[in-house]
Parts: structure tokens; C-alpha cells; sequence
């Protein structure tokens, strides 16, 4: 940033107003980062819980496919599955935490309707069925999480390069901005002190 270092009493005024708002934007977006870095360990616990468990009801749902696969054939099951119709019940909306915009996902489950006949499947196929929702759900929220995330670490750099440009350039400039000029205009006093007894001493000669 550009500094005017000419010994003014004015520069000086403007250097140490500029000071004290860098000083106290140093604080706020240094808090700023510690409240993103506790948003952001909250999330990554949150992730690693729901990885474990989409990971076992992975294991399930297919567990439960290979059920009905054997119990039915891979064909008659494919073709029971492409009758299910897509799901249309998830919403994306935005929330925002410190600045940044994080998803908020609304997923409305729809009543499970029959989509594949009774009479030509059996039972494994509503549990594979079943079991795949619950994947479905649990990876709405994975995604969500990790979205957010992904988000707020980027949040988090930017801040950071803030907080390290105040703390180490901006800061630091200005402060020896204000103590060159005070000390020249220090200087200017005691010079200008020297004259004046100069000068009334030539007077009351």
C-alpha cells in the first residue's frame, strides 16, 4: 500500500487512523479464521461418523442385491429396477457462515409406491430396495457436509493471506511510517525551538 511519508502533521494523523483500523481488522479476521477453523473440525467429525456409517450400509445394500439377484436372476431385477421412477425430492438452498455460502440441502423422502410386480419378485427385492434408500439419504448428507467443507477451507485461505498480509506487511509498514514521521516532526520541533531562543536573544541583545 502506499504510504505518504512527508513529515506532516496531517500524514501523521491519517498514518495512525489507518493503524488503528488495520489493527482492528487484524483482530476480526483473526477471529474470523478461529471460528471458521471450529466451524470447519466440526464438519470433518460430522464426515468421518457418516463415512462409516454409509460404508456399512453400503455393505448392506449390497449384501441385500446379491440376495435378490440370486434369488430372482440379474435380469428380472434389473427390470424391476428401471421401473423405479426418479426421486425429485431434494431442494438445494444456501446458509451462510462467516461470510461464505454453504448448501443446505431439503430432501423429502416420497412414499415408497409400488413400481415393479409383487408377483414377479420377492421379498429380497424390497429389502435391496429399502437398503438403497438409506444409502440415497445418507449420501445427500455426506455430499452436503463435504460441499460445505470444501467451502469453508477455501473461506479460510483467503482469510489467512489477510490476516498474514496485516500482520506482516501492512502493520509493520505503518508503524514505521508513524515513527519516522513523529520523529521527524520531533526533529522540526526542536529546530524550530533552537531558532526562536536564537532569535529572542538577538532581540533582547
Amino acid at each position: 500500500m502506499y504510504i505518504n511519508m512527508a513529515p506532516t502533521k496531517g500524514n501523521l494523523m491519517q498514518i495512525q487512523n489507518t493503524l488503528t483500523l488495520s489493527q482492528s481488522g487484524y483482530q476480526l479476521m483473526d477471529r474470523k479464521r478461529m471460528i471458521l477453523m471450529n466451524e470447519i473440525m466440526a464438519i470433518v467429525k460430522q464426515v468421518q461418523q457418516l463415512q462409516v456409517e454409509l460404508d456399512q450400509t453400503l455393505t448392506k445394500a449390497y449384501q441385500e442385491l446379491a440376495v435378490a439377484n440370486a434369488s430372482q436372476g440379474i435380469l428380472s431385477v434389473y427390470e424391476a429396477a428401471s421401473n423405479i421412477p426418479l426421486s425429485d425430492g431434494l431442494r438445494v438452498q444456501v446458509r451462510s457462515v462467516m461470510g461464505s455460502e454453504v448448501p443446505n440441502l431439503k430432501y423429502r423422502a416420497q412414499a415408497l409406491k409400488p413400481a415393479y410386480s409383487f408377483g414377479n419378485t420377492t421379498i429380497a427385492m424390497d429389502r435391496a430396495r429399502l437398503a438403497f434408500e438409506e444409502v440415497k439419504k445418507l449420501q445427500i448428507q455426506l455430499g452436503q457436509l463435504e460441499n460445505a467443507a470444501y467451502r469453508l477451507a477455501n473461506n479460510i485461505q483467503k482469510t489467512k493471506k489477510r490476516v498474514n498480509a496485516l500482520q506482516n506487511v501492512t502493520i509493520p509498514q505503518l508503524e514505521n511510517a508513524q515513527k519516522t514521521i513523529s520523529s521527524a516532526l520531533e526533529e522540526k520541533e526542536r529546530e524550530e525551538f533552537t531558532r526562536l531562543k536564537v532569535v529572542k536573544r538577538i532581540i533582547n541583545a
